[in-house]
């Protein structure tokens, strides 16, 4: 797949302004070893002008319509072509696309602890188009709803207040915009542990098989995300604004962790199974404390384009050490080592 040019993008943000977009997923055999799974997008958006243009997917596509009409399905280097003209219109794609083992996409991992399967999506950096067709470029945010059908055992999260509308079936609402690459999705029989806090709605979610270690923990990381959230309300001015706040500590993630709006996902190495040096929590605290910096630098308020990342990152980690002054999680001695 070749990458997108910043000319593309800027030339396609020009074009196009996307109002939503609908996900419709079908995890129901996640968990009986089938490799795919359906995925169907259908987005709500307005062209300034007549144009060709083009929506990224990497899958087989059965199906697309533009406006009801029928569209042409081969997809060339991830991209479906397509023609508008200036105004409102409704793209519909059904893809058939594959769990990924990589990290990327939508991962599929099964314990061997206990022989269940976990889902997460990691759209980073251009990851989204594996798991849902979209615009994916960072300054093409939309509200996102999801509405997923998974086996009866699971539960559903993500990037806004997720709720069981029947057995098996979940929708996910998030009405702020967000950008392609920190939409995400876990799914799987997760051990939990839930609180509240300001009025936001808390979860710390790990595989089953770690729910001993997982309750050890929860109180030390529910701490340090309450006092987060004091701190980042009272410099930023500006209350949390997606709604629930779930914290997943995923199996196999490759990253140490994501800021996902709503659903930031971790490595589950950051549940300890043993005894924890307190160097090994106060690495934890930042972490968790760099994360959510990101729900307003970089989730709220975002780069137009990747050359502005190093200021987001940069950002996220001073902030981290930042809230940690005067606490028992003191971090500027690492900060003055690195």
């Amino acid at each position: 797949m070749p990458s997108l040019l910043r000319t593309e993008a800027a030339e396609r943000a020009d074009l196009l302004t996307v109002r939503h977009t609908e996900v419709v997923l079908d995890l129901t055999g996640g968990d009986e070893g089938r490799d795919e799974f359906a995925s169907t997008s259908v987005i709500s958006f307005v062209a300034s002008r007549d144009a060709d243009t083009w929506v990224d997917v990497a899958g087989w596509v059965p199906h697309a319509d533009l406006d009801g009409r029928p569209l042409d399905t081969e997809v060339t280097d991830g991209r479906l072509p397509f023609t508008v003209s200036a105004g409102e219109h409704v793209l519909t794609v059904s893809a058939v696309m594959s769990y990924s083992t990589d990290g990327e996409g939508l991962h599929r991992h099964t314990d061997p602890a206990d022989g269940s399967t976990y889902l997460y999506a990691m759209s980073f950096l251009d990851a989204a188009p594996r798991w849902f067709a979209c615009f994916d470029q960072p300054d093409l945010k939309s509200p996102y709803t999801f509405e997923v059908t998974a086996p009866l055992a699971w539960t559903v999260f993500g990037n806004g207040p997720s709720e069981q509308i029947a057995p098996g079936e979940w929708r996910i609402d998030q009405p702020c915009p967000l950008s392609t690459y920190y939409v995400t999705l876990a799914a799987g029989p997760w051990a939990s542990v839930e609180a509240e806090h300001d009025g936001i709605r808390l979860g710390v979610h790990a595989r089953a098989s770690l729910a001993g270690p997982l309750r050890q923990e929860a109180d030390d990381i529910l701490e340090v995300t309450r006092e987060g959230f004091d701190t980042y309300h009272r410099l930023f001015g500006v209350h949390y604004p997606f709604g629930d706040y779930h914290q997943v500590f995923a199996p196999d993630f490759n990253a140490g962790a994501m800021e996902n709006p709503g659903c930031v996902v971790f490595r589950d190495a950051f549940i300890f199974r043993g005894a924890a040096t307190d160097a090994e929590r106060v690495s934890r605290a930042g972490t968790i404390l760099h994360e959510m910096a990101h729900q307003w630098f970089g989730d709220l308020v975002t780069m137009r384009w990747w050359d502005d990342l190093w200021l987001n990152e940069s950002f996220a980690e001073y902030m981290g050490h930042r809230v940690t002054q005067g606490t028992r999680r003191e971090l500027w001695t690492e900060f003055g080592i690195v």
